[in-house]
């Protein structure tokens, strides 16, 4: 085992760390604020090949690793989360779902675009009754011969108006269950797809997270995805990705905030000493500094795991089970540290603890990651 970085993950490292402190914070509390979507810091990641890590250099992507991926994810995440998910969604999802399974004519239309950062692409899996049971898609795609024709209703779909690329998860044989589901590439100047108003979140109020709605949206069939009733071993497939790219995200939250709250504990005072030389606060930092090396070691184990192509279902759930967990705990105790100044905005940690919550849920909440987990476990 080798737990040093090669030389150039220390480079992408440092490019993301001074991308994030020099594009990102100026301005993040107010596009928190505000639900502003980080537009040109979006192109600029674009521009630096964030956009598209692990897509081939042939399509326009940067060729580089997954492990690259979940270091970038990090340092990104530790400033600001809302243009982390949308960092995540187009890498993850989209990038390498197309990569991975669509026809070479889809990868040469869609994919110098989204890796380059030109444009971005969504993920639409969710719906009003198909969160964490995704084979209960309402979503239709009718087989019309040349075509399908969409009908239904997507939620929670992040990037949901900035997007240009769309992959949908739609049931085209019921009788079939989940083995008659496909995937469709969509695009938003497509008659009848309409999108509705953007969502007020708690947390990640930067990113752009709307419900889209179809009402006989005409997709010829050369955009659908692998073969009739792929669809949803490919949501699967992906999503098992995304999980990595989510605990990375959960990861740099939980950093962020250690950072802040360590800082902090040196520069502020009570009782007569920096409160970091009370054993109150000094075991705060310490359990911080364990589970968050710990999640990252996870986020890596898993990294690895796709890298060498090997099964990372398993290893993608604990990292995201664990890294989520994580993220909460430690921004909540990181505004703890910080008292009263935790609760206020100027301090970014009050945002640290509402961003960590999401990483939770999207993406398979912590719930179906156990499921997942123990299932292998019991399988042996």
């Amino acid at each position: 085992m080798d737990f040093n970085l090669t030389e150039e993950h220390l480079m992408i490292q440092q490019a993301a760390r001074d991308f994030a402190q020099n594009e990102l914070l100026p301005g993040v509390i107010e596009r928190d604020e505000k639900q502003i979507f980080p537009t040109e810091q979006v192109k600029k990641m674009g521009q630096l090949g964030f956009m598209g890590m692990m897509v081939d250099p042939k399509y326009g992507g940067s060729g580089l690793d997954a492990i690259s991926y979940v270091i970038a994810m990090e340092e990104i995440s530790k400033v600001d989360a809302s243009a982390s998910v949308v960092m995540s969604v187009n890498n993850s999802l989209v990038c390498w779902g197309l990569q991975e399974f669509g026809t070479e004519e889809q990868k040469q239309k869609y994919l110098p675009g989204l890796a380059s950062g030109e444009i971005h692409g969504a993920f639409c899996l969710s719906e009003p009754e198909a969160g964490s049971d995704a084979t209960s898609q309402k979503t239709t795609a009718i087989d019309m011969g040349d075509h399908y024709l969409v009908n239904g209703t997507k939620n929670w779909i992040t990037n949901g108006n900035t997007a240009s690329v769309y992959l949908v998860i739609a049931q085209t044989h019921p009788e079939l269950k989940h083995k008659g589901i496909n995937a469709l590439i969509m695009t938003k100047d497509m008659p009848g797809f309409s999108i509705g108003p953007k969502e007020q979140k708690m947390g990640i109020r930067g990113s752009d997270t709307h419900s889209l709605m179809f009402s006989d949206v005409k997709v010829p069939k050369e955009n659908r995805i692998g073969e009739d009733g792929f669809g949803f071993k490919f949501a699967m497939k992906t999503l098992a990705g995304g999980r990595i790219g989510i605990a990375s995200q959960a990861l740099g939250i939980a950093s962020g905030a250690y950072e802040l709250a360590l800082k902090y504990s040196k520069e502020r005072k009570a009782f007569g000493t920096e409160i970091c030389n009370h054993q109150a606060i000094a075991f705060k930092l310490a359990d911080m500094a364990v589970n968050i090396e710990a999640a990252r070691h996870l986020c890596m184990k898993a990294a690895w795991d796709k890298d060498q192509h090997k099964n990372y279902d398993v290893s993608g759930a604990m990292a995201k089970l664990f890294a989520s967990q994580v993220a909460m705990d430690t921004a909540v105790e990181a505004v703890q540290i910080h008292g009263g100044n935790g609760y206020v905005k100027e301090y970014h940690v009050e945002r640290f603890m509402r961003d960590a919550k999401i990483t939770q849920i999207y993406e398979g909440t912590s719930e179906i990651q156990k499921i997942v987990i123990s299932r292998s476990v019991i399988a042996g």
